[in-house]
């Protein structure tokens, strides 16, 4: 970690810097360094005057990061969502770009709390910053400009962040697949990144019905994967969702071998997504087949 050495000019000293401290820090020394560093993650969907759940966060930016995450995750659906054959998660995808944003590009010196912010309508991340403009960032005046380099670059090469202005472009690309409406990002004194929300909201494979022709056929397997996403299954379950869809004649045992999933695990599986109208059994357990409900 050459980059987070530094000398001391007057004494000619080396040791760790500023970002060294705040990447991998222990708590009690980023408090002697940063006493105003926190990062206050709230869900405000039902008591929006104070806070559904809670985490204060003051430990270092990479258990920040990984604490961050889990809370999101805790709190916000992960919709199905096909980007050409490869099952995306936008969920993760949105989290990864606001939380490294408002860790690698804040203002430690200011005494102004960062947040990360879930409310029913929207999510969004805050932060002091130090400004170069003031007002809204589009792709067309898009002008990456690193805040802390050196912490930029450590979360590069360990794969929390991407190519400087590669986040914002993901936000506003996956962003709208997760809502349907725009993020936004607000340049200031506090930086803000907004991502509207909205649970209902399903992106089937990228398209929407005015931007291809449809046939009877992929219309109902559009249905279907609304169906999915509606859900908010998980991995097994999404897993095992596909393979009713691709045959629906498949047996228990045979979604155990293409799956890996735990027979014993399917076997719970299947009688809730029945249970749910999620999927339904047409004839008998041997010779029988399921079927996805298009309407639930």
């Amino acid at each position: 970690m050459p980059d987070c050495i530094g000398r001391d000019i007057a004494t000619g000293e080396e040791g760790f810097n500023l970002a060294a401290v705040m990447l991998l820090g222990k708590d009690d020394v980023i408090l002697n360094v940063a006493p105003a560093y926190v990062t206050d993650a709230l869900v405000r969907k039902v008591n929006v005057d104070r806070y559904d759940d809670r985490e204060v966060i003051k430990t270092n930016l990479i258990e920040s990061y990984d604490r961050l995450m889990e809370f999101g995750k805790k709190h916000l659906p992960d919709k199905f969502f096909l980007e050409d054959t490869v099952n995306k998660s936008l969920r993760n995808t949105i989290l990864r770009e606001m939380v490294s944003n408002v860790l690698m590009h804040r203002e430690f010196s200011n005494s102004y709390t960062a947040k990360f912010v879930i409310e029913k309508e929207r999510m969004y991340v805050e932060n002091a910053n130090r400004a170069t403009s003031d007002g809204y960032i589009t792709m067309d005046n898009l002008e990456p400009n690193p805040k802390n380099p050196i912490i930029a670059s450590f979360f590069r090469n360990i794969g929390y962040a991407d190519q400087l202005g590669s986040g914002v472009r993901n936000l506003f690309k996956y962003g709208k697949y997760y809502s349907g409406k725009e993020t936004e990002f607000i340049e200031g004194d506090v930086f803000r990144i907004i991502v509207p929300l909205d649970d209902e909201y399903s992106y089937d494979f990228g398209q929407t019905a005015s931007e291809t022709n449809e046939t009877n056929e992929t219309k109902s397997e559009t249905n279907q994967l609304r169906l999915i996403s509606k859900w908010s299954l998980t991995d097994e379950e999404k897993k095992i969702m596909l393979l009713i869809k691709e045959e629906p004649a498949i047996t228990q045992k045979v979604l155990h071998e293409k799956s890996e999933i735990p027979l014993g695990t399917i076997k719970r599986i299947l009688p809730r997504l029945q249970k749910n109208g999620v999927i339904s059994r047409v004839g008998n357990n041997r010779s029988g087949e399921w079927k996805l409900n298009e309407n639930n």
